[in-house]
């Protein structure tokens, strides 16, 4: 059997603030809205995004809710355009995220930057073009 990832789950230290960014700030879909979780769209094609209460994710998985720092991942967003790559960190920022590498031009012919969510969540958008 394959892996198939077909939902992303984020721990959460404020579910109104987290839920904000992404449905508002970011334009996902709200598809299910609970106190302590929240399962957004992100599009076709596209994995799910669920938000789970940082201290209730820790516990549903049963281990400590303390941590910071690098989490060793980050999401990556692509777009058809340099233009598109500005627009989705802009939004990001105006949302309540904020600037973690401005967009550049890349070594490798490409466009990137990165942005953090309000819980510190690191994504790259970056274009090919």
């Amino acid at each position: 059997m394959s892996p198939k990832v077909n939902v992303i789950m984020l721990g959460v230290r404020d579910m109104a603030r987290a839920k904000k960014f992404y449905a508002e700030g970011l334009g996902a879909e709200i598809e299910t809205d609970y106190p302590n979780f929240v399962s957004l769209n992100l599009g076709e094609g596209s994995s799910s995004l669920a938000l789970y209460e940082w201290d209730a994710a820790a516990q549903d998985a049963g281990v400590s809710a303390e941590g910071s720092g690098f989490r060793g991942v980050s999401f990556h967003y692509g777009t058809e355009t340099r233009a598109e790559v500005d627009e989705v960190i802009s939004k990001a920022e105006a949302a309540g995220g904020s600037v973690v590498r401005k967009p550049e031009s890349a070594q490798w012919g490409g466009y990137f930057g990165y942005f953090a969510d309000p819980d510190g969540y690191l994504w790259k958008v970056a274009t090919n073009s």
